[in-house]
């Protein structure tokens, strides 16, 4: 095909559908083969149900909505299209190109071949749309300003929590003392700072995937091996833990001050300690694996 061609047919496609699905005979045509102008954007997935790819389904979620804003931008031109290839659809291009694993989004430039950086870091990244554009922007010089659909949610969610806020305020009118309950602003408090330790800010930025599974063995990962990154999983099980060691020392103090007698308070610092212990133990199991080379342990660490 003539360069002209290639464009034309491309174009064709991107109006009908902003992330145009290829098997192996068109990508060898379209993105393999000279003369090329244009970049292209290509995810590798596996959308199959019998594939059971979740991260996948998520993926191709961003890159739908990065495609569309691209497509319906007032900056749309034919330097750059997106587009996909599904592994029931195209084996035989995982296979030119040795890949085994998916999601994963590589951009073949106008010119010349993929080089190292024109492969997206997914695991350092995440594949939230946003990411996506400033990495097509590093790579292209184009950049794409993401919209996402409108997303009542967050805000039916925000008006129904005032609601109730404002209905428990209006029920306790003439008594006002649980506003200045120091328990409850403490308890608040503490959620909150969980919430943060946790990597939650971390996760709403960067939009990492759930779990990894690995396609050959099927094995879950829930922990990132790398310190740069992390999955959602792991953020809740450092929340898990972090609570744990939390409400071990909140028994301990209360052991030391509290007026019960003292064989209650035996069992609180006795369970205290047991609760900072194990749940400390793991924290730092978590902390050698992602640290590599992290010479301290701590009993089950």
């Amino acid at each position: 095909m003539v360069l002209s061609e290639k464009v034309s047919q491309l174009m064709e496609w991107t109006s009908k559908r902003p992330v145009i699905r290829m098997n192996g005979d068109k990508f060898r045509r379209l993105v393999k083969a000279p003369p090329r102008n244009y970049s292209v954007i290509v995810m590798f997935t596996a959308l199959q149900l019998h594939r059971q790819c979740i991260v996948c389904k998520q993926a191709d979620e961003e890159f739908q909505i990065l495609a569309n804003s691209w497509r319906y931008s007032s900056a749309f031109t034919n330097k750059i299209f997106f587009a996909m290839v599904d592994f029931d659809e195209g084996s035989d291009v995982f296979q030119m190109l040795n890949m085994n694993s998916a999601p994963t989004f590589i951009n073949f430039p106008a010119k010349g071949k993929p080089k190292r950086g024109d492969t997206y870091e997914l695991q350092v990244r995440g594949f939230s749309a946003e990411q996506i554009a400033r990495w097509i922007a590093d790579r292209t010089d184009v950049n794409i300003r993401v919209i996402r659909p409108p997303n009542y949610a967050g805000p039916l969610m925000l008006g129904l929590l005032l609601a109730v806020i404002g209905g428990l305020v209006y029920l306790r009118r003439s008594n006002m003392e649980f506003l200045f309950n120091k328990t409850g602003w403490a308890f608040a408090a503490l959620c909150f700072v969980l919430a943060m330790t946790s990597g939650q800010m971390w996760n709403h930025i960067r939009g990492p995937p759930y779990a990894h599974k690995n396609p050959h063995t099927g094995h879950v990962n829930y922990i990132h091996g790398s310190s740069q990154a992390q999955f959602v999983a792991e953020t809740h099980i450092v929340l898990l833990f972090n609570g744990g060691v939390t409400l071990g020392m909140v028994l301990l103090c209360e052991a030391a001050t509290s007026d019960m007698d003292i064989g209650k308070r035996k069992i609180m610092c006795m369970a205290g300690i047991g609760l900072v212990v194990l749940f400390f133990s793991w924290m730092l199991s978590i902390f050698r694996s992602k640290y590599h080379g992290y010479p301290y342990s701590f009993l089950m660490s």
